[in-house]
């Protein structure tokens, strides 16, 4: 009996030691494909996953484009090598699938009636996967298109939540995505406050559902901060803190040869 109830009464702990509402290990940079107009990698947990975007350009074949707005074509592709056992390289269902949920996640957020009959590409290639990486893909794509310079009503950030042994989790990695009970994956434009995606694989009562989306835009919001903290990064923080600098060595110069001037006029 004493056994049984220990048994019962244990704490729960996830595979990593991370807590229910936790976020894994987030790192975002820009700028890393030269020849692209924008680009961005991403390392959510052990997932690392590279988004070149390309255009606004001409849409081949032309019978493709809208007279009337611009189209955004995403390509996901997940590596032979980022899984074990190694993938077929040719494209799969799953891929197709995937390319068409985060179109319809990041839609949203553009101005694509600026571009009519032109096309954004964009090309989202998963090196190492680690469950979730469609969310971050979204996340990975998101920050490409700003580095692109194309105009967006805001940022995407996406992060999913789900159910493992009855306790509710941010976050889910491989194992859990596997093993687990259901999976929630949503996008969210934090600004706006508007989910631009919201899937479910599993089974949820209505209440655990209502928290799961909660905990989820939750963590939605913490993406955008450091997928903003990013691109401050390469366009915002280091410039500025560099003018700064100059400004502030300047200053005494100027001041004091004002004070000669000054004093040569009095004499």
């Amino acid at each position: 009996m004493s056994k049984s109830k220990r048994r019962s009464r244990k704490k729960f702990q996830r595979v990593d030691g991370r807590k229910n509402d936790e976020l894994r290990p987030l790192t975002i940079e820009t700028g890393i494909i030269p020849n692209a107009d924008g680009s961005a990698y991403i390392e959510m947990g052990r997932n690392k996953i590279v988004a070149g975007v390309y255009g606004p350009r001409e849409m081949h074949p032309k019978r493709l484009s809208k007279p009337n707005k611009g189209v955004l074509r995403v390509r996901y592709h997940m590596a032979p090598f980022s899984v074990d056992p190694r993938r077929s390289p040719a494209p799969s269902r799953r891929d197709t699938e995937i390319s068409m949920v985060m179109a319809d996640a990041l839609e949203p957020a553009l101005f694509l009636e600026r571009y009519p009959r032109s096309v954004i590409d964009v090309y989202v290639e998963i090196i190492q996967a680690d469950g979730g990486t469609r969310c971050a893909s979204i996340n990975a794509a998101a920050v490409a298109l700003v580095d692109a310079g194309i105009p967006m009503k805001d940022l995407v950030a996406s992060c999913a939540a789900g159910k493992i042994e009855g306790n509710l989790i941010l976050d889910l990695g491989d194992f859990e995505d596997k093993k687990g009970e259901a999976d929630v994956p949503v996008a969210y434009m934090p600004k706006l406050e508007e989910v631009t995606l919201l899937q479910m694989d599993g089974i949820l009562t209505q209440e655990e559902t209502i928290k799961t989306i909660a905990m989820a835009i939750e963590g939605c919001k913490q993406v955008y901060e450091v997928q903003r903290e990013a691109l401050k990064k390469k366009y915002g923080m280091t410039e500025g803190k560099i003018e700064e600098n100059e400004l502030e060595e300047e200053e005494p110069e100027e001041t004091v040869e004002e004070v000669e001037e000054e004093e040569e006029d009095e004499e």
